[in-house]
């Protein structure tokens, strides 16, 4: 193909415009020849740690969630905090049971029995996927969000964890140790793994810190074990789901029981402060 006239001059034109550039310099050292400047490591609970001064702007603060939601996930891919108890669990847990806690959900008559909101229920757990972080009272999306919406979401957290939190219980064991508390707390610690048996521990926390205020709330110890037994399994077959949802009840209720006579008052204990979520030197929690 033959360049015209035309063509060589609008080439030439378009040359002149874009003069050659100069090759770049590249500098090759020795592999030896580095400066440890600094020293950076990364945990799940804290994000990067070390971080220096001038690149801290650039790197985000806390550790990101690794999945997209905070509901139907496994713990292992979301970002986890210490309670007051010492228990590994999701932080987005903390966060719900904090704002629980403040805004009077424990004496809150039927708190965990009443049914939330439909509306607000999803635009808070909207929230919850998008950010990690409950609305505020004032918050611009939508208003706040009250203490039966809170507590329905804690139970949607339980009922949607991927193979449910007390599955891996053998259903024969858990029928014989129905009336032994200290028995149930040993099947709990013996079959459940580890990040399991953390999210039970701190459950039953709450259930019992709920219990304590019976006289207010109306839901004692049976009645929080009867509400929450359900989202602790994900039975298919719905006869089995129904004998496992009694069997768990019981189970729930021998625990909640027990908690109740270890710590009369732990609701300081089961409930830190949102200043003490996250605890320094915390460990990655392993199955």
């Amino acid at each position: 193909m033959q360049l015209g006239a035309d063509d060589e001059e609008e080439q030439a034109s378009v040359g002149d415009l874009q003069p050659p550039r100069p090759a770049a310099e590249m500098e090759i050292g020795w592999p030896m020849d580095v400066r440890h400047v600094a020293h950076v490591t990364f945990d799940r609970f804290h994000g990067f740690r070390g971080v220096p001064e001038e690149l801290r702007g650039e790197v985000e603060a806390r550790a990101p969630s690794a999945g997209k939601t905070v509901f139907g996930v496994s713990t292992e891919s979301m970002q986890c905090s210490y309670d007051g108890r010492g228990n590994s669990v999701p932080t987005v847990l903390l966060h719900m049971q904090r704002r629980l806690y403040d805004l009077g959900g424990l004496t809150a008559e039927g708190i965990f029995r009443v049914a939330a909101d439909g509306s607000q229920e999803q635009r808070v757990r909207d929230q919850l996927n998008s950010t990690g972080v409950v609305p505020d009272d004032d918050d611009d999306s939508g208003g706040g969000v009250d203490v039966h919406c809170l507590a329905g979401l804690i139970k949607a957290w339980f009922r949607e964890l991927p193979g449910g939190l007390l599955d891996s219980l053998p259903a024969d064991e858990v029928s014989r140790c129905q009336t032994d508390e200290d028995e149930c707390a040993r099947l709990c610690a013996a079959r459940l793994p580890p990040h399991k048996a953390a999210l039970l521990d701190w459950a039953v926390g709450l259930m019992a810190d709920v219990a304590r205020e019976e006289k207010a709330n109306k839901m004692g110890a049976r009645n929080v074990a009867m509400v929450f037994a359900p989202n602790m399994t994900q039975a298919v077959d719905p006869l089995t789901a129904l004998k496992d949802a009694v069997q768990i009840m019981n189970l729930l209720n021998m625990l909640i029981e027990r908690q109740l006579k270890q710590q009369p008052s732990a609701a300081a204990i089961s409930a830190p402060s949102s200043s003490s979520l996250l605890i320094k030197d915390a460990a990655p929690m392993t199955n």
